[in-house]
């Protein structure tokens, strides 16, 4: 099977430029293998400039014409797996579209403090924030519009990990169907995720950072006390746990792609950031 690694580091879905030096730095982080080369999705680096709220999402044309040239570098390859790293959460979108091509009967497992199913409507603009709705098929249509495949059903979604949800993330979760659990109290059980992948021939894991504590592990969103996104929370997740969850789902199914996404190195960023204001390292 053929394997690649893509690095996608988009940061306006998220607004915010550390997710394009975490996706970069977190290239050098995974594991060598030279038989997984890496295709990179062309994203203009940070410019520090704002950006406008067009129909509803911030930098709506930078978002739309990443997932487009995503689309492409995947397409050009042709791989039977992806290993998908970001950025923000709106980089799975392309990949796992691509595979549900390949693969039909194929479950997401979304390893996430949050549901990902805002809408325009919600008020929040960050289109990281609407990506597995759009992966459904009921988010905004300038995404799911860019779909090529059939859009996942709500029996093909196990979260893990998920926290509070604001009152329309609940909502949305009911009426389209998903049997979500908030897990504030207990995480699901290895079994339940058995039973999940055992309906499925192929999976696609969804892992956001931010499921993580970030009073453990601090290159996550919510490590940043500046920062207040939507209003959610912080995951709760130990890393030795993180690491259990994962070892279950690709010791025990087909794993046919996996986005790694919102790693946020903020002290890596700051040093980096440093080293470039001094001469010694520019001229």
């Amino acid at each position: 099977m053929k394997t690649i690694r893509l690095l996608y580091p988009d940061y306006v879905s998220g607004g915010l430029e550390t997710y394009y030096f975490g996706a970069n730095l977190l290239a050098h982080i995974l594991p060598e293998n030279k038989e997984q080369p890496l295709l990179k999705v062309e994203i203009a680096p940070p410019d520090g400039k704002e950006r406008s709220v067009t129909g509803g999402i911030y930098a709506k044309d930078e978002v739309l014409a990443g997932i487009k040239n995503a689309m492409s570098v995947i397409e050009e390859a042709k791989p039977d797996r992806i290993i998908t790293i970001g950025g923000n959460c709106v980089v799975s979108q392309a990949p796992f579209d691509y595979l549900h091509g390949l693969y039909e009967n194929t479950g997401i497992i979304w390893i996430d403090a949050h549901p990902d199913v805002s809408t325009v409507e919600d008020g929040y603009p960050n289109a990281h924030a609407m990506v597995l709705g759009s992966l459904m098929g009921n988010g905004d249509s300038s995404l799911s519009g860019l779909m090529k495949n059939r859009k996942f059903r709500a029996d093909e979604i196990l979260y893990v990990g998920l926290q509070g949800l604001h009152d329309y993330q609940e909502k949305f979760l009911k009426d389209a169907g998903v049997d979500f659990k908030v897990q504030t109290e207990e995480f699901v059980s290895d079994d339940e995720i058995r039973a999940f992948m055992d309906r499925f021939d192929h999976i696609l894991i969804h892992l956001d950072i931010d499921v993580l504590d970030a009073s453990l592990f601090h290159s996550t969103y919510f490590a940043n006390k500046d920062l207040v996104g939507d209003g959610s929370g912080s995951g709760r997740m130990t890393i030795e746990k993180l690491t259990a969850i994962l070892k279950n789902i690709t010791d025990n199914s087909d794993v046919v792609g996996l986005t790694i996404a919102e790693y946020l190195p903020f002290d890596e960023h700051r040093l980096h950031n440093m080293f470039s204001g001094i001469s010694l390292f520019t001229d």
